[in-house]
């Protein structure tokens, strides 16, 4: 999730699950520390953008009563997702009628290209988690 202070998210979060409740997660973090190439889906540039790093991520949710139940790295299905959505465009004569890119506007196709970029790139990673309430 791109949020600016996402300890203050993941302590709201950890105040309203009970004991033993689970915050399910599937976000992109930073990956290498390489600066990522932009505009991406959740920001124009680097000045809106504010990923974690797994360690980050993993201290942020700890830190708030949170421990760790699956982490399992999906960068690779994302890769491979976008290569094929890649080859399906190029088999369309025109974009679908109805989609994100409709949501996100003219940019959308170069957001979609420099996430899929910095995915391959290893500079972003997706991640799919599940923490439970201590």
């Amino acid at each position: 999730m791109n949020i600016v202070d996402r300890a203050a998210f993941d302590r709201e979060a950890a105040r309203v699950l009970r004991t033993g409740g689970h915050l399910a997660v599937f976000d992109v973090i930073a990956a290498s520390g390489d600066p990522l190439h932009f505009p991406v889906p959740w920001a124009k540039g680097p000045e809106a953008s504010f990923l974690m790093t797994e360690d980050q991520m993993h201290g942020v949710l700890t830190e708030q009563g949170f421990r760790s139940v699956s982490w399992i790295n999906t960068t690779q299905a994302g890769i491979d997702w976008f290569a094929q959505r890649q080859k399906q465009q190029v088999q369309q004569s025109a974009p679908p009628a109805f989609g994100l890119h409709l949501a996100m506007g003219p940019g959308f196709g170069e957001m979609t290209a420099n996430l899929a970029r910095n995915l391959r790139e290893g500079r972003a990673a997706l991640v799919q988690a599940i923490y439970e309430r201590a």
